[in-house]
């Protein structure tokens, strides 16, 4: 097998990742299910993007009432899915490509139909009888405590087998593991190396501030109303009514952490990616859990999945928290995902807008996240109720419609049968609004935002500054951002008018060379000062002293 040919633990740096939704990538048997062999076989695209690494959400085996996120069998593939032997030509056909194969692991629950739940549940004295969280209601038979689950109702459902209730954060058949077990923490960890030893480069962990639980189940306290959010449940959730600090966010994660951590560095060139779920202290754990040689290499918060519009002044707000609460870790960005409305519709954006957002996650410091299709400008699909597939839709349909439309198929072909993904009847419906923005027509056409994409990721790539350079300067004037990309080398100043509006500006003092012409940048105008249109950028390289000196 050819492994990637840069051997350098700190590839993650400053890495592009394209998540795949395998599901809705590729089908290469004709049932409608995007698969393994589906992944190989457009590799080749994946490769031409210029990306670092893929990240693969879950195949496992698995009952798919959550799709994949409850996980029946942590070392095998799902039958919809292929085989091992196919999920190691993933790996072949990746590492051939020079690309990094990032796997979705699931730590802090389970399927009801695991073999450990179903020993766990059998009997209070069995060899499991405590890997699950498990509880004896109160004395008038009602719940341990006033937990509630993200897909909604109470985080605990009652078993008659156990006459116990067990903790499902998510929905009843994901019932929560019990990490305070140091065995449940040894088993996970051996999943790990299962998955190492088949030539993983690393893990994305869900929900990595859900492993523990309050030992001893005390209540949440409620969250005043001026302080809830939706960043990560929507509004009409009875999550957001609460403050989770007993049922997630426990300091005890570090300990296991550290854990994995240990096992990862036996390991070359290995990464992981955790996602932190939680409305209002993500960025404060981001920088708990990646600050340290013991911690996770990268994490990524919520804020910029979010609903609200991402104007200038909010990307600000959050770069400068990340440097209060996290200056020595390292964040990944990402502005959608399989869990979220996709970002060109969340925040209406219009063709020149989403070329500048594309620019801006390029820029920001810390790894950079695509979801499959972001790149072609995909739209969130309309799916109605009669064809919605995510269970945590139609538990708030109408107000909110799930996340199927952000998880329907890539569009290859405008010719070929739905679009190229499948020659059956794909599992969620394409809808006509995309199928023009598929990937042949973008190819043929040199103003696509493709292309687009394709120049951005390069632009990065060939600047240490973008990778892996300190952040200096942010700054919001009216809608510019602006800010500074610094290493020992080389400094990139980056202006972002994000608006409709036109505006000017002066440059830093000293003496700047535009770059990124082939992604819009703008240069200085005669007099001197930088007019940059609506959603257009400015990226410039100060030149030093010594090089405006020497002899041409």
């Amino acid at each position: 097998m050819t492994e990637p040919e840069s051997p350098d633990p700190d590839w993650w740096r400053g890495s592009v990742i394209y998540q795949i939704y395998p599901r809705s990538f590729q089908d290469s048997n004709a049932d409608g299910i995007g698969d393994l062999q589906g992944i190989v076989q457009r590799i080749g695209y994946v490769a031409s993007l210029g990306v670092d690494a893929i990240w693969i959400s879950p195949f496992y085996r698995s009952p798919m009432k959550d799709f994949g996120y409850d996980v029946s069998d942590y070392c095998d593939v799902d039958p919809i899915f292929g085989s091992l032997a196919d999920f190691d030509d993933v790996i072949a056909a990746a590492h051939d490509a020079g690309i990094r194969v990032i796997i979705d692991l699931v730590l802090s629950h389970t399927s009801e139909q695991h073999a450990w739940f179903a020993n766990s549940r059998a009997s209070r004295d069995g060899s499991l009888a405590d890997w699950y969280v498990w509880s004896d209601p109160k004395p008038d038979g009602t719940a341990p405590n006033n937990w509630l689950s993200i897909f909604g109702g109470s985080a605990w459902h009652w078993d008659p087998r156990r006459e116990q209730y067990y903790l499902h954060n998510f929905l009843a058949s994901q019932p929560d593991l019990n990490l305070h077990n140091p065995h449940v923490q040894s088993a996970l960890l051996e999943v790990m190396r299962f998955w190492l030893n088949r030539g993983v480069d690393g893990f994305r962990f869900d929900t990595v501030n859900f492993l523990f639980a309050d030992k001893d189940l005390r209540d949440n306290p409620a969250l005043e109303k001026e302080q809830r959010s939706d960043i990560l449940t929507p509004s009409v959730n009875p999550y957001n009514y609460q403050d989770h600090v007993n049922s997630k966010n426990r300091p005890e994660t570090l300990d296991f952490i550290a854990r994995i951590r240990a096992l990862l560095d036996e390991y070359d060139a290995v990464t992981s990616l955790g996602e932190i779920g939680d409305a209002t202290k993500g960025l404060q754990l981001l920088g708990e859990y990646t600050r340290g040689a013991d911690r996770l290499h990268m994490c990524y918060a919520f804020e910029f999945l979010a609903a609200e519009p991402l104007n200038a002044s909010r990307v600000a707000e959050v770069l400068y928290a990340v440097n209060q609460v996290a200056r020595d870790g390292w964040p990944a960005w990402a502005f959608s995902n399989h869990d979220v409305m996709r970002h060109a519709s969340r925040w209406g954006l219009s063709p020149a807008a989403q070329r500048l957002y594309a620019t801006l996650l390029m820029c920001l410091p810390g790894a950079a996240c695509l979801y499959q299709g972001e790149e072609l400008g995909l739209e969130e699909d309309d799916i109605s109720f009669e064809d919605l597939q995510d269970p945590y839709g139609r538990e708030f349909w109408p107000e909110y419609k799930g996340r199927d439309g952000c998880r329907t198929p890539m569009v290859w072909d405008q010719t070929e049968s739905n679009a190229g993904f499948s020659s059956g009847v794909p599992w969620l419906p394409l809808s006509n609004e995309n199928r023009h923005r598929a990937v042949h027509a973008q190819e043929a056409e040199p103003g696509a935002i493709l292309h687009h994409y394709r120049n951005a990721i390069a632009f990065r790539g060939k600047h240490a500054a973008l990778k892996v350079g300190r952040q200096e300067g942010v700054y919001v004037f009216t809608d510019v951002l602006h800010f500074q990309r610094v290493t020992e080398e080389e400094t990139i100043f980056c202006a972002f008018n994000m608006s409709d509006t036109p505006s000017m500006h002066s440059l830093p003092s000293g003496t700047w060379k535009t770059i990124g012409r082939k992604i819009g940048s703008a240069s200085p105008s005669p007099d001197g000062r930088l007019h940059l249109g609506p959603w257009q950028v400015c990226l410039a390289k100060k030149i030093s002293e010594a090089a405006q000196s020497a002899p041409t």
